[in-house]
């Protein structure tokens, strides 16, 4: 059976990340985390690319989670599961620090890690047949306190007590219904779909996209750093892109914006 990998591709604007593991359903391993985690980070120093799909190879899966079948040599030991929750957590912060938009296109089982994954998304986009689930419970796994902080930012206690509590498979409407995507999507027009969203948010401007995302991320903080938020807001103004909008609006055309 082969290792599971990160491939990275890039055309134009729109980058895109896929987790490949297909004959495990993209579950992840350790070293697939560390790889995820330095493929975004060159996304985000790359200043063409300005916003990142995230997806699974195979059509049948975003990423079921762990690779349990490398949870004795990866996980057996406490440095071991300390190693595992820092690269896990490493793509966590990265993206939701990410300057850029992100959309996760998710097809077939987005399972625990990839449940959190998911939530660290921008938007998150599923076809009827996507399935969710955290089954920590199942396995005897302690479900951190990051990971069920951004869930229930997403979809409030209730949900993610009942996520958690229960370790069932929820499907696309009740994630839809819950707040965990934005979209349900048919699988034939999803990847069309999310491109062309993808296309949408890269052709507005970088810099109110990165601000208010940093906002965004500041509002779920208890320690919220304002100044930040409002020096931030304040370059939107002061920037060519502010004065390039206002012209393409008076001439009715569409606005090229260059991030400054």
């Amino acid at each position: 059976m082969t290792e599971g990998k990160i491939l990275s591709t890039n055309d134009g604007a729109v980058a895109t990340l896929t987790f490949h593991n297909p004959e495990r359903h993209n579950a992840m391993s350790l070293a697939m985390w560390r790889e995820a985690a330095t493929a975004l980070q060159a996304f985000g120093q790359e200043d063409a690319v300005r916003v990142v799909i995230l997806t699974g190879a195979g059509g049948k899966s975003f990423v079921s989670g762990a690779d349990i079948s490398k949870f004795e040599s990866e996980r057996s030991t406490d440095s071991g599961v300390e190693a595992y929750s820092e690269a896990t957590e490493q793509v966590a912060r990265t993206l939701l620090d990410f300057p850029k938009a992100t959309l996760a296109l998710i097809r077939g089982y987005c399972i625990g890690g990839g449940v959190n994954i998911a939530a660290c998304c921008d938007l998150r986009i599923c076809n009827p047949q996507s399935r969710f689930a955290v089954p920590a419970a199942k396995l005897g796994l302690g479900y951190g306190y990051d990971h069920i902080q951004r869930l229930q930012h997403l979809v409030g206690p209730q949900y993610t007590l009942e996520m958690i509590l229960t370790a069932r498979q929820f499907d696309a409407a009740e994630a839809q219904q819950m707040g965990l995507v934005n979209q349900i999507v048919p699988d034939a027009e999803i990847e069309d779909h999310v491109r062309n969203l993808a296309e949408t948010i890269a052709g507005n401007a970088p810099l109110t996209i990165r601000a208010t995302k940093r906002i965004v991320r500041e509002l779920s903080k208890d320690d919220r750093d304002i100044a930040t938020c409002e020096r931030m807001v304040k370059q939107c103004f002061e920037s060519a892109d502010y004065q390039e909008g206002r012209r393409a609006f008076m001439e009715k055309r569409k606005p090229v914006f260059k991030g400054r």
